[in-house]
Formats: structure tokens, C-alpha cells, sequence
């Protein structure tokens, strides 16, 4: 019966055919090797063994801490949201190599183990406190030496919709839903910088103090120019005051009321004449100062009026720039990119996939999905070519994590035989010849494509 259940299967529209199943020669993820190398070259995992706590008392553990976090980061970076799917993965030979350790000559973390080391070790105070603060660690081996002339951050609130009864799950007005609401934010380069889950029924901006200032901390040294952009929910005095105290510059939305309103009356008027196609836009720069503020502050207007709307667009933002109001209005506009990066997260990574009961799994989860983003997106800004640059996640995944390998042991070497379709050899040598120029420096992967290694086959 055994031997029957190998026996390749056959296809009766083409009796030539035949199909085998060697699930621990052959991997789908071999492209997950390039995000290893980028890992290696970093240094992000390298050191997790001696930074987290490991509660485990058994003398017969067979997986390090940073095998076991490496198998949850690239499990979800190759699109495998849930721990159960370690099972299939622990034969995986990409996954195997990616983990290291013993798991290379025998097998990765089954589920069992995937799910103690995400519920029980990860959980643990200091190991949670750690996931959340190492996304900025790995932000700054990302900038390292890449010349950071200033730094932007943007911040914006999420919904992740929950089932059932979950711990702190709770239905929201705004969204219409029963969710958990977690914070993000990024830099200027898509790179996520923290995140925290929240409950479901709390205020957009509540507890940013808990995200914004560790960020605002390990930047504090940096002989750089400091931005923030945030939408209506941070127009609050105390973190206007908190950025000015920082001597950071911002441009955060303003909603609007009837004494901004009075101030631009002369802008409300409907101009004269046949409407042109394209809007007319006009700004208007004040000082303003609301109850709630002990001094004034700058103001822009943004007064738009489009062909066949009776009511003109109106928006205000509060912010420190002495920029003309139309740049400022520019610099602002570009928040927009964040909630794409949410997006990418969210319907690529998975990362509202909260689905345990207890509040701090979730949260784990969470920064185990941050993580995932973030080598994503380390890999898309400082490896890719010119020619694939626009590439987005799913893109990468669906391109070049999905690549097909057989796997072939000789007794010096593993060789991964990978199949060339959609990704061919040229590129792929071209992302690893870029990751190995990080090791310089990363501002060397950025040089104009133009410039050729002169031995390329190297």
C-alpha cells in the first residue's frame, strides 16, 4: 500500500504524462532565499536569540528563538497567515534553509510549536516590548548609511474587522463594524516604523503618544530635517505641542467650523462666468487660534470650485511651515501614500487576520505581520531594479516569492534549480548583486542602472 501511494499519477487526456509529489525536493517560495540574503545582509534576525526571552524549560528544544521567528516573518511574507499552515511548511525546503539551525537536515516548526512560540513565548512583557520596538531597529540597519537628509512620518488608524467573541473587539461608528483599531506609522519610504493594536471602540488618534514617541526618540539625534502629516483625527494642541517641542514640522488636516469658514468669506463667493473643465483653486494663509490653544497657529485654505458643483471644496490644515500655501497644501496631499501602504497590508500581507481570542495574541500577530511588511518593503526600495521598481507587494509575491525550485543535495552544495518564467536568471542575479552592495553601504544599491558590474556573470 505504501509503494501504491507513491506511484506517479496519470492523466487520461495525455497518457505521456505523469505526476509526482516530492514535497521535500520541491518548493513554490524559492524567491523567499533573496529575502534571506537581504536578512543576512541587514543583520535583522541575526541577533533575536540573545534579545528574547525564551520560557521553554525542556532540555530537547530543536528550534532557536530566531528560526522560530524567522518561520512566523516569512511564512506571512509568502502569504501563509496562519500557523496552520507550519505543517505543510516545516518540509519545505526553502523554508527550512530560510529558518537554519536544524531545521535545514531535518524539518522546520510544526504548528504545535509554531503556536506556543507565538502565544506563550512572544506574549511574554519583554518579548512583546521587544517585536514592537525592533521594527524601528530594522528601519535604522534600512537607512544605514544612506545619507537620511530628513525624515517624514505619517500616521494614520486602521480597521481589522473581528468575528466572535474576541477580546477586546467592539463595534465601531465609524467603520460599521465589530473591529480592533490599530495605529501605523510610516516613513517616507513605505518603511513601517510601529504599530499598535488597539480596541475596536476607541478614538481614532487615542494613544498615539505610544507609537509617535519611541519613533520621535530614535530620530532625536539625527542632524536632519523632522516632518509629521496626519489627518483630522491629530489636530489635537497636545500634539502639536509635542512636535514643536521636537522641532518637528507638520501639516495635519483641520475640521472645519464657522470661524474658519468667516475667515475665508471672500474665497466663497462662485466666480463669475462659464466654469472652466478644470477646477479653480484658490489658497488663503491666517493665523488662527481656537479655544483649546494657548497660542495661534498658521492655517492654509484650500478652496476648490469644480464644473458642475453648486458648493465648492473646502479644506484647512494647521501647520508650522512658512512654505506658500500651495506647497503646503502639496506636501499634505502626499499622506495619501500611507493609506496605500495600508492597503498593501491589509489585502496582500493579511495582516487584519486577528483571529485569536486573546487581545495580546493579536497583538503579536500584529507585529509578526509589521515585521513581514517591513522586509517586504526593505526589499521592493533598496533591491529592486530600475525596470521593476513600481513592483508591489503582491506583485513581488505573486512574481518572485512564487518561484517554483527543484531542490538537489550534493554533498558540498544544495542546489535549487529554479524555474525561469516570469523572473528570469538576469534579474534575479541583478536583486542579489544590490543586496550584496548593502554590505558598502545601502546608498551604493541605489546607483543609476546604467552602471554595470564589469564581471556580470560574478
Amino acid at each position: 500500500m505504501g509503494e501504491a501511494c507513491k506511484d506517479a499519477l496519470r492523466l487520461d487526456f495525455d497518457h505521456r504524462l505523469k505526476l509526482e509529489f516530492h514535497g521535500t525536493k520541491v518548493t513554490s517560495d524559492a524567491g523567499l532565499l533573496a529575502y534571506r540574503e537581504l536578512d543576512a545582509v541587514l543583520g535583522l534576525t541575526s541577533a533575536i536569540d540573545s534579545e528574547l526571552r525564551d520560557i521553554r524549560t525542556g532540555k530537547n528544544t530543536q528550534h532557536g528563538l530566531a528560526a522560530l521567528l524567522r518561520q512566523s516573518i516569512y511564512s506571512r511574507l509568502a502569504g501563509y497567515d496562519d500557523t496552520n499552515d507550519a505543517e505543510r511548511l516545516a518540509v519545505d525546503p526553502a523554508m527550512r534553509h530560510i529558518a537554519g539551525g536544524r531545521a535545514i537536515e531535518r524539518s522546520a516548526a510544526s504548528t504545535s510549536v509554531m503556536s506556543r512560540f507565538e502565544t506563550e513565548i512572544l506574549t511574554q512583557t519583554k518579548n512583546l516590548e521587544f517585536l514592537m520596538s525592533v521594527q524601528g531597529r530594522w528601519v535604522d540597519r534600512a537607512n544605514k548609511g544612506k545619507g537620511l537628509k530628513e525624515i517624514v512620518l505619517d500616521m494614520d488608524s486602521s480597521v481589522s474587522e473581528t468575528y466572535g467573541n474576541q477580546e477586546g473587539s467592539a463595534y465601531n461608528g465609524y467603520f460599521e463594524c465589530r473591529c480592533y483599531h490599530p495605529l501605523f506609522c510610516f516613513n517616507q519610504y513605505g518603511d513601517l516604523e510601529r504599530a499598535l493594536l488597539r480596541h475596536g471602540n476607541v478614538h481614532c488618534a487615542d494613544d498615539w503618544q505610544s507609537v509617535l514617541e519611541p519613533v520621535i526618540a530614535r530620530y532625536r539625534g539625527y542632524d536632519i530635517l523632522h516632518f509629521f502629516r496626519g489627518d483630522a483625527a491629530f489636530a489635537d494642541p497636545a500634539v502639536y505641542r509635542s512636535l514643536e517641542a521636537e522641532g518637528y514640522f507638520y501639516a495635519i488636516r483641520l475640521k472645519a467650523n464657522a470661524v474658519l469658514y468667516e475667515r475665508i468669506e471672500h474665497l466663497l463667493t462662485r466666480p463669475v462666468g462659464r466654469p472652466p473643465k478644470k477646477p479653480i483653486i484658490l489658497y488663503h494663509s491666517f493665523r488662527y487660534q481656537a479655544a483649546s490653544w494657548s497660542i495661534p497657529r498658521r492655517v492654509v485654505a484650500k478652496v476648490e470650485w469644480h464644473a458642475g458643483e453648486l458648493f465648492p471644496r473646502i479644506g484647512f490644515i494647521v501647520t508650522n511651515l512658512r512654505w506658500k500655501s500651495s506647497h503646503v497644501v502639496r506636501f499634505y496631499n502626499k499622506r495619501g501614500t500611507a493609506e496605500q501602504w495600508i492597503k498593501e497590508g491589509k489585502y496582500t500581507l493579511k495582516w487584519t487576520r486577528l483571529s485569536c481570542h486573546d487581545f495580546v495574541d493579536n497583538q503579536v500577530r500584529l507585529q509578526l505581520f509589521a515585521l513581514a511588511y517591513d522586509l517586504g518593503n526593505f526589499l521592493r526600495r533598496l533591491a529592486l531594479p530600475k525596470s521593476v521598481k513600481q513592483w508591489s507587494l503582491r506583485t513581488l509575491r505573486e512574481k518572485l516569492i512564487k518561484i517554483g525550485a527543484k531542490v538537489v543535495t550534493h554533498s558540498r552544495y544544495v542546489v535549487f534549480q529554479m524555474a525561469e518564467v516570469v523572473v528570469p536568471r538576469a534579474l534575479f542575479r541583478e536583486i542579489l548583486g544590490r543586496i550584496g552592495r548593502l554590505r558598502a553601504g545601502p546608498e551604493l544599491a541605489g546607483q543609476d542602472d546604467r552602471q554595470k558590474s564589469e564581471n556580470p556573470d560574478r
